[in-house]
């Protein structure tokens, strides 16, 4: 029988429970005075600032990075129902990026910080760390290039062949690197991360784990 040329694709799948959790908070306040939208704010933000360095420690935790935004001021004049404008409006916001590597901890400071006037919770993304989630990488690469050779057998031995030599090995459609984070997103709405307890203001967490997938095409020689 003449060479067969055979082209698959290969995947695999890993799976790490989430090890970081990045949390976008905002100050924002508004009203007719300006100055006293911005020294709301201004006292707020130090409220949360102080919640955020009681913890921090970039190497235990548990919070083990955090940044903050410049002051953001803008005004608005709205409209009621019956189309006639209003008076002016100024607004206020500070935003903060925290990011815990104790859930637990993580709780308990938006148990603290959410309840404060003018604090909004946008958004807590779960991550692993960079050693990791290269690890998991590199896993789910090896593991889609070991697919795409068993499906290569397979069709190898049905037509009865004996020789397989591989040809060349690419991600998937040659687009990108295959790589696709899914599940507990990496930037789940915190809406379906958190649910709070029925006899404590505390915040409890169940993350879904992070899941990562690689896809690549090989083609073979078959003989």
């Amino acid at each position: 029988m003449a060479e067969v040329e055979i082209t698959v694709r290969g995947t695999h799948r890993a799976e790490l429970p989430p090890e970081r959790a990045k949390v976008r908070a905002r100050v924002v306040r508004d009203g007719p005075d300006p100055e006293q939208v911005l020294g709301d704010v201004a006292t707020i933000a130090d409220r949360v600032r102080s919640a955020v360095t009681e913890l921090h420690d970039a190497e235990v935790g548990p919070v083990v990075a955090w940044s903050s935004d410049r002051m953001q001021t803008w005004s608005s004049r709205p409209w009621n129902q019956d189309g006639e404008q209003l008076p002016l409006v100024h607004h206020a916001q500070l935003g903060f990026d925290v990011e815990f590597a104790d859930f637990t901890a993580l709780g308990r400071w938006l148990s603290e910080v959410a309840v404060l006037d003018g604090v909004v919770v946008d958004d807590v993304e779960w991550t692993l760390t960079d050693e990791h989630r290269d690890a998991l990488l590199r896993e789910v690469r090896a593991g889609a290039v070991a697919n795409a050779r068993e499906k290569a057998e397979v069709y190898v031995a049905a037509l009865g062949l004996a020789r397989v030599t591989v040809l060349a090995v690419a991600d998937a459609g040659m687009l990108g690197d295959g790589i696709h984070p899914v599940g507990g997103h990496e930037g789940a709405p915190m809406a379906r991360a958190m649910a709070m307890s029925a006899r404590a203001p505390e915040v409890e967490f169940e993350p879904r784990p992070i899941t990562v997938t690689a896809d690549v095409d090989a083609r073979f020689l078959a003989g």
